[in-house]
């Protein structure tokens, strides 16, 4: 997009257990590739101006998650969709895909059934389904079925700064995730800062991505490490907390519905729960997911996932070419790299 263009963007915020989810319903350009990976390509290649606009501030901020609506390429989907964050474009999140079921059926695009409305949704990891419990022509709850999921290194060890040597797990719930409880690396998880946890998920992430061969059996775009999951002790199927460390440090407010898909594919993996075994998982607003194992097949799970989203809030969004920080702005680490 020139600089000389101006732009508006109308939005759609919404929040699922406060982790944001702001949907971009008008002005962004139509994305003309066929698959939807080629799509997300050509959304980072072409168009990632609109993206820090939207995700970064002023408009947004580091904890800032986003929804770009695309025409679906698989023939059972009745609806696509892009995810960004502050650093890129996420190829799976649960808690948008929540948030997503809620506004489409409220909003008329996918037409409300009581109780409960189902449709297809393509997303880049694949097509999940998606159901949604409705109540007086409310959505009061929203579930989606995921992609297989897997565990793809048991035990895999790594060299952190500040932690020394490291085991933990890679798992595959339509992202891949590094999985480990802090105690592992010498914190108690409820007593510890935030800050520090949130170091030392930055740092696993970081590691992971310098040390450890991340691919996916199918989907080239998809083998990369995109977090780290810090967890408590909870065993079996005892009401767990966790933590997720995504792209540059973002913190996910929900307890993460790819996430949570990957812990339960890992704990399948290990012996530790069963097809049809049940979870419920928290984040850092304590307001919960529910886990279930719906399906074993070939190494791999399915995981529904269910949750809660609200409407936060609608705006539009002016992009003036005559402003120097329209398309977004992140705070230097130093104020000496404004001098480079």
């Amino acid at each position: 997009m020139g600089k000389s263009q101006m732009r508006t963007l109308g939005i759609v915020d919404m929040h699922t257990a406060g982790e944001p989810v702001r949907i971009v319903t008008e002005g962004y350009p139509e994305l003309t590739g066929t698959t939807i990976l080629d799509k997300r390509r050509e959304a980072l290649a072409e168009h990632d101006a609109l993206r820090k606009a939207m995700m970064l501030e002023p408009r947004g901020h580091a904890g800032m998650y986003g929804v770009i609506p695309v025409k679906p390429h698989a023939p059972e989907a009745a609806f696509a969709a892009l995810f960004t964050h502050n650093e890129g474009y996420s190829t799976m999140c649960g808690h948008a895909t929540i948030a997503i079921g809620k506004w489409l059926v409220e909003s008329g695009q996918v037409a409300a059934q009581e109780p409960e409305t189902r449709f297809a949704l393509e997303l880049p990891c694949g097509v999940v389904d998606v159901s949604c419990r409705v109540e007086a022509g409310r959505v009061v709850e929203t579930a989606f079925e995921s992609v297989p999921a897997f565990l793809s290194q048991k035990d895999a060890e790594l060299d952190v700064p500040g932690f020394g040597r490291i085991t933990c797990d890679i798992s595959f719930g339509g992202a891949f995730y590094a999985i480990l409880p802090a105690s592992g690396l010498g914190l108690d998880f409820f007593s510890t800062p935030l800050e520090r946890l949130v170091a030392a998920g930055t740092a696993i992430t970081a590691a992971g991505r310098r040390n450890l061969g991340i691919a996916h059996p199918e989907e080239d775009d998809l083998g990369f490490l995109y977090g780290t999951i810090l967890t408590d002790d909870a065993a079996g199927t005892e009401p767990s907390y966790n933590l997720c460390i995504f792209a540059e440090g973002q913190i996910d407010r929900s307890p993460t519905g790819s996430g949570v898909t990957a812990r339960m594919a890992r704990d399948h993996a290990r012996g530790l729960v069963g097809e049809g075994a049940e979870r419920r998982f928290m984040g850092p607003t304590g307001l919960p997911f529910h886990a279930r194992i719906t399906q074993v097949k070939d190494g791999t799970v399915r995981v529904r996932v269910a949750g809660q989203s609200a409407f936060s809030g609608t705006a539009t969004f002016r992009i003036d070419p005559d402003d120097p920080l329209g398309h977004g702005f992140v705070l230097p680490a130093t104020y000496g790299a404004l001098r480079e």
